[in-house]
């Protein structure tokens, strides 16, 4: 079991930045393929990026693709979301989430194949 733990959110203008971090204990991080999904205020959660285990494979959703980053550092068992040229409709509760026992080059991108969830972190952009 891994435990998931998400910092870094808070309120920006548009167009600003923001990075969130993930830091995951428990079992080994190299063993999850790890993503963030977010829900925004009246929404389903949706999908926003993947990173593979092995991490050079990495998907975004179409709303975020070219603004956000998403990375990984196995020594700090922590996964990290760029968030770059921000825009209100960026504004969710944003939630980390972890997959394990998958392909060590596939993207988890769909909410129902997750295995484990962050609490979720509140991202406010104001206009």
């Amino acid at each position: 079991q891994v435990q998931l733990v998400e910092s870094g959110g808070g309120l920006v203008q548009a167009g600003g930045s923001l990075r969130l971090s993930c830091a995951a204990s428990g079992r080994a991080f190299s063993s999850y393929a790890m993503g963030w999904f977010r829900r925004a205020p009246g929404k389903e959660r949706e999908f926003v990026a993947g990173i593979s285990r092995s991490g050079p494979s990495r998907y975004y959703a179409d709303s975020v693709k070219g603004r956000f980053t998403i990375s990984r550092d196995g020594s700090k068992n922590t996964v990290y979301l760029q968030m770059n040229s921000l825009k209100p409709e960026d504004t969710a509760v944003y939630y980390c989430a972890a997959k394990e026992a998958f392909p060590v080059n596939r993207v988890v991108t769909t909410e129902g194949l997750v295995d484990y969830w962050g609490q979720g972190i509140q991202v406010t952009v104001s206009s």
